[in-house]
């Protein structure tokens, strides 16, 4: 990002410092973060279980509603809770309320998540005013499957013998989780381009990423899904002019060139690309950046959920700043 220019070249520059203008109205908002009526809302429980039981003649027809589903484990994440302590948690609400109804149990909630099919992170529609997004920043970062603690580590001398998931993400200009993909620890950043570009249903203005993306097939991946998007990709240093390279890459290879790479990042809102990079720093540290959940399957959907439920938190509220100094 343009700040380490600076950094790198031995200048000291410091550092811009933001005044945030709404702060009684962003102050609020993270407090209904925690408030447990805006996840457990008379719409879910309304909707708790199925309206219509259909018996397939394979067992039990099916009782508790995908939501109902889904809404417990945004509770879960939200309030980090293992799973029979949600159960209970869940059942007190219902109780203190009189409510005729009571949470899956922990082995439900458990094999049900493995069967969701969320195809893509979940918002409020009325939050998207039109059919184009008008910017995309792509990035990824890891999530810990499981591994002992660092504190455990130094005091026992003991390697670092974690394992990981890499989650892929698609952030759009307003914070919204457009898309994501969970891999494993071995998925390239440029594989996991279309896969991210199926879930975004509109068209793309702008689309931002890194160096890692500065491949040929992500071009050719953003172009079929966007015919008129603007793709802002740093090219590597060593890269040079190809005829058989997308003209927008060449593009900003000429630019760069000609007018240096801070001018570039500049002209090109390649800044953009901060939005997804904040993304994961809210992803890690409002809900962690361990995942809860074991084997693969229920490991995809409990990303999806968990990029919904930071949606959700975003349509609470989030700060306008203003550059201070």
């Amino acid at each position: 990002m343009p700040n380490k220019y600076p950094e790198k070249k031995g200048w000291d520059v410091p550092k811009q410092k933001y005044t945030v203008s709404n702060w009684a109205d962003y102050n609020e908002s993270l407090r209904l973060r925690g408030d447990i009526t805006v996840w457990l809302s008379d719409d879910v429980i309304d909707n708790w279980v199925e309206k219509d039981r259909v018996y397939d003649g394979t067992g039990t027809p099916i009782l508790f509603s995908d939501f109902a589903i889904i809404t417990c484990h945004e509770i879960r994440q939200v309030y980090r809770l293992p799973l029979r302590q949600c159960q209970g948690f869940i059942n007190s609400l219902f109780k203190r309320r009189d409510l005729p109804i009571a949470s899956p149990d922990y082995s439900t909630l458990s094999k049900r998540l493995k069967e969701l099919n969320i195809k893509s992170p979940q918002y409020k529609k009325t939050d998207r005013p039109d059919d184009t997004v008008h910017a995309i920043a792509i990035d990824s970062t890891g999530l810990k499957r499981f591994g002992r603690g660092e504190w455990h580590q130094e005091k026992y001398e003991l390697s670092n013998k974690s394992s990981w998931r890499k989650l892929h993400i698609g952030v759009n200009e307003n914070h919204y989780f457009e898309a994501c993909v969970l891999t494993d620890r071995f998925g390239a950043d440029e594989s996991q381009v279309p896969p991210l570009l199926v879930q975004i249903e509109r068209d793309i203005d702008h689309l931002t990423a890194d160096g890692a993306y500065d491949k040929s097939p992500v071009y050719d991946a953003i172009l079929a899904h966007s015919l008129d998007a603007d793709i802002v990709i740093p090219p590597r240093e060593d890269a040079v002019f190809s005829d058989k390279a997308n003209p927008l890459r060449n593009r900003n290879l000429q630019e760069i060139k000609t007018h240096g790479r801070m001018q570039w990042q500049e002209k090109q809102n390649y800044g953009q690309r901060n939005y997804s990079e904040l993304a994961v720093q809210r992803y890690q540290k409002i809900l962690g950046d361990t995942m809860h959940a074991r084997e693969f399957k229920r490991q995809q959907q409990e990303a999806m959920i968990v990029c919904g439920v930071i949606n959700k938190m975003t349509s609470l509220g989030m700060p306008q700043s203003y550059r201070s100094a």
